[in-house]
């Protein structure tokens, strides 16, 4: 009995969330924006989320001109298809419109290549690639345990040899993707405007005035205050109530 409720109400889920979404898509075809972000966020509220949910309130907040929850949502979006060239070039947009001119420092080198890499795919992408390769080894393994012949011991032994190169391959890049996303714990402000101070207290000194839509990355927590670091690599304070996390 407790089977079949679960059942419908996930049932009755998945049937509101459409419903929300497509009713969400129709206000905003209409230019009712503040509408859609009502259907979009119930979605999201529901439990649900898609790439399509969080583009789809980036362009609503964008055409409202609320460049911190744009951003924000464009981010969202991000984090679930990194490569999307279209929400790439919305989210560049969206920068665009921020007050604070900050500079992106780019990672260089050995470690630019193998975050290139990684991020061309989601880490459960990257846990289900490594899942077939696996079954790939063990089917290698099987032609070559029951072979009869050198050349065919060679030659399953030779595949079996490369996919488990792979399997590895695709496993650290699940890892690596995995670990920058738990550990890059990135925020955008939210506030009009708060103070980047050098110290966790009202009283020390100001570095610069940051504004809504700055992307900040959360590095340590005091007492109401935490510690960030910019996308120029400059480290500061602010203070908790003046952002929203990404995560």
């Amino acid at each position: 009995m407790n089977n079949y409720l679960a059942l419908l109400i996930l049932i009755f889920q998945i049937s509101f969330a459409q419903t929300a979404f497509e009713k969400g898509n129709q206000l905003y075809k209409s230019q009712n924006y503040q509408g859609a972000i009502t259907n979009y966020e119930s979605v999201l509220a529901s439990g649900k989320q898609s790439v399509a949910i969080y583009f789809n309130l980036g362009n609503c907040y964008y055409k409202l001109h609320k460049v911190a929850p744009a951003i924000f949502n464009y981010e969202k979006a991000l984090q679930l298809d990194p490569n999307d060239a279209q929400i790439l070039t919305n989210l560049d947009f969206a920068r665009k419109t921020t007050l604070d001119d900050l500079k992106i420092v780019p990672k260089v080198g050995f470690s630019k290549i193998i975050q290139n890499f990684t991020s061309l795919l989601h880490f459960d992408t990257w846990a289900w690639i490594s899942v077939g390769f696996s079954f790939t080894v063990l089917l290698f393994f099987v032609g070559y345990y029951f072979s009869q012949t050198t050349v065919f011991k060679r030659v399953f032994f030779s595949f079996m040899f490369i996919t488990l190169i792979l399997l590895f391959i695709s496993l650290a890049s699940g890892f690596y993707e995995k670990n920058k996303v738990l550990n890059e714990n990135g925020a955008i402000l939210f506030a009009e405007k708060c103070a980047f101070k050098k110290e966790p207290k009202l009283s020390s000194k100001d570095l610069m005035l940051l504004h809504e839509g700055t992307k900040v990355y959360i590095l340590e927590s005091i007492a109401g205050w935490r510690k960030v670091q910019l996308t120029d690599e400059t480290v500061g304070w602010i203070q908790e109530n003046t952002f929203k996390e990404l995560r």
